[in-house]
């Protein structure tokens, strides 16, 4: 987020140089390459990790359940994101002007909006970090015999499964 509020940042730099009411701007494309690598690369590991996690320490009995719970909190996700750009279209346009998420982005600020949720990720970055720390994962020695069982019945490892 902080890489696309620099990269609207830029944008609308040149925006207001050329004027706001054109619909072309004189600026690369490739300018929106790092926000978009970041944002892609950081889904990829947390959606992998965060399913893994859901799949290898649930019981056997809940595999189906945590799958669902992995789909839930992704969605839940998305309502989140849509309340947030309604409470902030609502507070920042509430002056009568075009606030930070305007029709026209030319006029709008929304670096300031990716710089909120550059703030709102580190804050989740630091709640995460301590509920990293405050997770001891249980070793389970049933969990080490089932793998092993069916290891021996299937005749392959777990590593040559996946």
């Amino acid at each position: 987020m902080a890489a696309a509020a620099l990269a609207e940042r830029k944008r609308l730099s040149v925006a207001r140089a050329v004027g706001c009411d054109t619909t072309t701007l004189p600026i690369s494309v490739f300018l929106l390459i790092p926000q978009f690598f970041f944002v892609g690369a950081g889904e990829a590991f947390i959606y992998t990790g965060q399913l893994d996690f859901f799949l290898t320490k649930s019981p056997k009995g809940m595999k189906t359940m945590s799958t669902g719970l992995f789909l839930t909190t992704l969605s839940l996700g998305f309502f989140v994101s849509s309340f947030l750009v309604s409470v902030v279209k609502k507070v920042t346009a509430a002056n009568g002007g075009h606030g930070w998420l305007a029709d026209n982005i030319n006029y709008g600020r929304l670096d300031y909006f990716y710089g909120l949720l550059a703030i709102l990720s580190l804050i989740n970055l630091g709640i995460y970090l301590i509920c990293a720390v405050w997770y001891k994962p249980k070793n389970n020695p049933k969990a080490r015999d089932v793998m092993k069982m069916e290891t021996f019945v299937n005749g392959s490892s777990a590593e040559e499964n996946c």
